[in-house]
């Protein structure tokens, strides 16, 4: 039976589309470097500026004043120093010489951090069970605060004031995640699959003018389904209002994420109960219960019969991990999101029956009743190789993998001929390319593949 549609009354605000705010998005663009998006008028100006207080240039007899560049307009900084410059949901950074830790890129808005005050590593985050109802209520407790929009500031609960701490807080994360890991957290789905608690991401660190940015998903405002209330933290503060699908610009680069520690209810007029996602310490090596033989048994009705020699059984197994993989692999899921531990949404689409069944071996992953032919694109990106694969003189057949996937993802301008399984200056050059698309610069961008840049490519 299908669900019926979400609708919710809402009380739509003002204060983002006002004369004020517009001219104010409007002069920041103007206040960013040229880099990152600035306007080149803005830009000459500057140097215009900065050449006259270095030359102290006299015209008709007096000299024209030096000007500090802490006090300049556009956003300048001392020597060494960084400079932030916010832009709607986001900022643009600029540093004397970034060389991040690892493949990745410099955010363009609040980083992954522990909570304010808290200890530990941002990488360990967790999740824990929450029901859509308690999302909502933890997004309204922003909303009637009108906390304000900050990415550099904390509330009082240790969250940051943006737009991916807004939601961290709403899914009751352990740290503060960004847009560019928040889908670690999450499972992709349908625009007709959203459900209030689910969320609209869109990151795009290429560009940080054009806004990464993130929206939880609060039901469709009627049953055209071209709007839908959004809870969301943007300047000035939180806010809940009618909104647009996907979103007021970028509209068909949002992605629709489902939060992998929401508690589903039962499936309304069924008929009969859906037995409550037990939690994650009840599977796993060691894990020896009637939920591990439950959802073996699931597994084998969703065609998972071929992993298990014997059982299933309530001890767990790489028999039950497998399984489970290939089910959630059959979704589409990638990552932490296919790692054959089953989360509350694996376990919800197995017990109501949803979602693809696993397919028959030597099929595509995902082949199931319903369901058509799954592209190259959906099957998820190869393991990546190591770092000692591309390097000079280095032949592998990794090497040529990569190279046609620059070639296809439209960075294959440096190929003379090619490419081929041995590492060139070419894959080099069209590698940094690709990178520097991401916004990454530094050694981010030295045209050597780490696990980010394979991760991206492929995905």
């Amino acid at each position: 039976m299908e669900d019926a549609p979400v609708f919710e009354e809402f009380d739509p605000e003002s204060d983002c589309d006002c004369p004020g705010c517009i001219h104010w998005r409007r002069s920041m663009a103007h206040a960013l470097p040229l880099r990152v998006g600035g306007h080149p008028a803005a830009h000459g100006t500057r140097r215009a500026l900065v050449l006259a207080a270095a030359a102290g240039t006299v015209l008709g007899g007096q000299s024209l004043p030096a000007v500090a560049a802490g006090g300049m307009a556009s956003g300048g900084v001392a020597s060494g120093g960084v400079a932030s410059v916010e832009v709607g949901s986001h900022s643009a950074v600029r540093r004397a010489d970034p060389r991040p830790a690892s493949d990745g890129p410099g955010t363009p808005q609040g980083s992954a951090s522990p909570l304010h005050g808290g200890a530990g590593v941002p990488a360990a985050s967790t999740y824990r069970s929450i029901t859509r109802t308690a999302i909502i209520e933890r997004a309204m407790t922003w909303i009637t605060a009108k906390v304000p929009y900050s990415m550099e500031k904390y509330w009082t609960d240790g969250y940051r004031q943006d737009c991916s701490g807004f939601v961290s807080m709403a899914w009751n994360l352990s740290g503060n995640e960004w847009t560019g890991s928040l889908d670690k957290y999450g499972v992709p789905i349908t625009k007709d699959q959203l459900q209030p608690g689910d969320i609209l991401l869109f990151h795009n660190p290429a560009n940080p003018t054009k806004g990464s940015h993130v929206t939880i998903f609060g039901g469709w405002t009627d049953s055209t389904r071209a709007q839908y209330v959004a809870y969301e933290q943007a300047p000035p503060h939180a806010r809940k209002q009618a909104t647009p699908y996907a979103y007021w610009e970028n509209a068909d680069r949002y992605v629709a994420y489902r939060f992998k520690g929401v508690e589903e209810a039962p499936v309304a007029g069924s008929g009969s109960s859906v037995t409550r996602y037990p939690g994650a310490r009840s599977f796993g090596p060691g894990a020896n219960n009637k939920y591990v033989t439950q959802l073996g048994k699931a597994l084998v009705a969703r065609g998972g019969k071929r992993f298990y020699r014997t059982g299933p059984g309530p001890l767990w197994t790489d028999a039950d991990r497998r399984a489970t993989q290939a089910f959630q692999l059959a979704q589409g899921w990638r990552g932490t999101a296919a790692d054959g531990l089953p989360g509350p949404t694996t376990w919800s689409y197995l017990m109501k029956g949803t979602g693809r069944n696993i397919p028959r071996a030597g099929t595509g992953p995902g082949a199931g009743p319903g369901t058509g032919p799954v592209t190259g694109a959906e099957q998820g990106a190869p393991g990546y190789p190591g770092r000692g694969v591309f390097r000079p003189g280095q032949s592998h057949a990794a090497i040529e993998r990569l190279g046609r996937q620059l070639v296809r993802k439209g960075f294959g301008k440096h190929y003379a001929r090619g490419p081929g399984p041995r590492w060139t200056e070419s894959d080099r050059r069209n590698v940094e390319a690709f990178q520097r698309a991401q916004g990454w610069r530094g050694a981010a961008a030295d045209g050597y593949p780490g696990p980010e840049t394979w991760r991206r490519l492929f995905r």
